[in-house]
């Protein structure tokens, strides 16, 4: 055995296999020295404490050796105020008072200025091995403990290494390359450890900054890792046939995913655009009239009115009026809550393909326009007029009238749709104004209806879902059931509120019924 050594103690041991079957993390949170009660001693791993202790303060590190993953340095210091004593021992304590680790330490004085007249900060590290040493965490209040100088150089390291502009480059790659290996790099021989980048990779999720190495190559320390692979990183090139003293920025946007995402870099020596005009920020410029369609600038005022989304809302309370071609391509409402009449632009004075959505909220909407007629799908006959039924709403395109053998444009009215109720007993409005609407309902049964006479003795009533609000052009009535025999039932009493119903039954029977009206 060496002559300073750590051993994890049996308590520790039992401890960590305890932790690992439970599948719970070691938490390690204090490092305490003892003076070995005034002599040397070799401590063994039967310690439950250590022989003296003289102090006892949090860990400021316990991390993981980068070349042998099964040992665990653990750091502490011992403040300049506290002394006056050798320090011969050492422990580990987990965050339940466990002593974990016992160390003997070679022996060493730490001197306290009030004693000794000088004092002095006390660093010491232990190093051990643990079956188990990626589930081991240090537990400590990190605002109360001194960062190490190592910490503090892989903090800086780590955090400079997070920003876009990074270290140069010695050459960069312009094509395809194996990255493994000294190589030449557009013209320049790289050796280990110059940095490269390299940006043409085929499978682009390859590119990135590497150093160079006698075997495979690795991404360089300051681009490694998500975190330090960012839109916007840039770097410059020191020396190439073709690409000395350039400068690539990565152009990738979004999330990355080193190793996955798809990296591409582009020149920037010059900044963007050298050739071509640069990219236009602020201007502006004015909006051509509606419906050009020559070689003037498209604003995004523009663009938006002709295409995509609806270019506004508007809607109309008057009783009548005229629909101006400026309201061309919105959203139109008619909300007086009653009737209304109103007059869209010829369509001989508007170009082909010229869009109005119109919707009817209050009230049904008499439509007409000067000199077109009204035809499609929603129009059902060709018409100089056109009734939007309340409740419904349509689209109105300028179309050309040949296809209804008529001359100049019309209107055509497609893609209604209206107000709906869908469920067990509903509703639906149509575009053209008909209504239908569906439902469960009862007729009336009584013995004297066995044989349907000139009177019947017993009816029930069944309300529509909804009034209709013009006409009820009639009802259909059948008999609901599973099996069995077919009733007959007839109605009478029909309204636009609603209809009675008897069946040729002793007892009242369930229906299904339908009803057209407008």
């Amino acid at each position: 055995m060496s002559d300073y050594y750590t051993l994890l103690t049996q308590a520790g041991i039992a401890y960590e296999t305890a932790c690992k079957a439970a599948g719970t993390p070691i938490r390690l949170s204090k490092f305490s020295v003892g003076d070995g009660n005034g002599a040397v001693y070799n401590p063994d791993a039967s310690a439950t404490a250590l022989r003296r202790e003289v102090w006892r303060g949090d860990l400021n590190a316990l991390y993981q050796d980068p070349k042998n993953p099964s040992w665990l340095m653990a750091e502490a210091t011992i403040p300049d105020d506290v002394g006056g004593w050798y320090v011969r021992e050492a422990g580990i304590w987990t965050d339940t008072g466990i002593l974990y680790a016992v160390i003997k330490y070679a022996e060493s004085y730490k001197p306290v200025l009030a004693t000794s007249g000088q004092g002095k900060e006390f660093y010491l590290r232990a190093i051990f091995q643990s079956s188990n040493a990626a589930q081991v965490t240090l537990l400590v209040d990190d605002t109360l403990v001194k960062a190490t100088r190592s910490w503090v150089a892989g903090y800086v390291a780590d955090e400079l290494a997070k920003l876009d502009q990074k270290q140069s480059v010695r050459a960069a790659s312009t094509a395809n390359i194996t990255l493994s290996g000294a190589q030449k790099i557009d013209g320049v021989a790289v050796v280990e450890g110059d940095r490269v980048l390299v940006k043409s990779q085929v499978a682009a999720k390859d590119n990135g900054i590497y150093v160079v190495a006698n075997g495979p190559w690795l991404r360089a320390t300051d681009a490694n890792s998500n975190a330090k692979v960012t839109p916007a990183l840039s770097v410059s090139v020191e020396e190439g046939a073709t690409l000395a003293d350039t400068i690539w920025q990565l152009v990738t946007d979004g999330v990355i995913v080193l190793g996955t995402t798809a990296l591409t870099f582009q020149n920037i020596s010059q900044g963007f655009a050298p050739l071509n005009a640069p990219a236009l920020l602020n201007p502006t410029a004015n909006t051509p009239v509606q419906f050009n369609n020559g070689k003037a600038l498209a604003t995004t005022e523009f663009v938006q009115r002709a295409l995509g989304s609806r270019s506004g809302y508007t809607d109309y309370q008057a009783a009548s009026g005229v629909i101006p071609v400026t309201d061309a391509g919105k959203y139109i409402g008619f909300n007086r809550g009653s009737a209304q009449a109103y007059a869209l632009p010829d369509a001989n004075t508007l170009p082909l393909g010229t869009s109005f959505y119109l919707e009817a909220v209050g009230g049904d909407v008499s439509l007409t326009a000067a000199n077109s007629r009204f035809a499609g799908p929603a129009a059902q006959v060709v018409s100089p007029t056109y009734v939007l039924r309340n409740g419904t709403a349509c689209e109105f395109i300028v179309m050309s009238s040949a296809s209804v053998g008529e001359p100049g444009l019309s209107y055509r009215v497609v893609g209604g749709v209206g107000k709906a109720l869908l469920a067990r007993n509903g509703f639906e409005r149509m575009p053209n104004g008909l209504i239908r609407m569906w439902g469960d309902g009862v007729a009336g049964g009584d013995p004297s209806h066995l044989s349907f006479g000139s009177s019947i003795a017993k009816t029930a009533y069944n309300p529509f879902p909804m009034a209709f609000p013009n006409e009820l052009f009639g009802v259909l009535v059948t008999h609901r059931s599973a099996g069995g025999v077919a009733i007959p039932v007839v109605t009478t009493g029909e309204t636009v509120n609603g209809f009675k119903s008897a069946a040729s039954w002793a007892n009242d029977i369930a229906i299904h019924w339908q009803a057209i009206g407008r």
